[in-house]
């Protein structure tokens, strides 16, 4: 995933205002942590945030990245491994898809093809309409082996 394609003060207005639309703040640690992720190049864990800044204290990354999740500002995935991941949501930035280690529990993002995606709407849709099913959005994880696992 690139960083985002909307300007950073565009981004942390953004942030603010769903935090403050939940009745939360905008604080320093919470900006520190949007910034560290729309630097990112792939969903990172607490321990990376926390490496990539070490001034962050882990017991208010832990409560920041909930109140950003709450706030539609951060997503967290899971995925094999015990630890969870956070990237900016999705609307933040860009459409993307998943590859993630079944042994590691490594995670990438990676895009397909706008040809592609739509194909992959198309499919999503027909599945969503045979079983009667409302699709908000969709997520495509693929799961296997990164190249250190395999």
């Amino acid at each position: 995933m690139a960083p985002t394609t909307i300007p950073r003060t565009d981004l942390h207005t953004t942030a603010a205002q769903r935090l403050r639309a939940d009745s939360q703040r905008y604080t320093t640690g919470r900006r520190a942590l949007v910034t560290l992720l729309d630097e990112a190049t792939r969903p990172l864990t607490i321990s990376e945030l926390l490496g990539l800044d070490p001034s962050l204290a882990q017991s208010s990354a832990y409560r920041n990245l909930a109140v950003l999740e709450r706030g539609g500002v951060v997503h967290r995935l899971v995925t094999t491994d015990e630890f969870a991941r956070f990237e900016l949501a999705e609307d933040l930035t860009e459409h993307h898809h998943h590859l993630i280690c079944s042994v590691c529990g490594s995670m990438e993002d990676f895009t397909v093809s706008p040809q592609l995606e739509t194909s992959l709407e198309k499919a999503f849709e027909k599945v969503s309409t045979t079983a009667g099913f409302q699709t908000e959005y969709h997520r495509l994880d693929l799961v296997g082996l990164c190249p250190t696992c395999h």
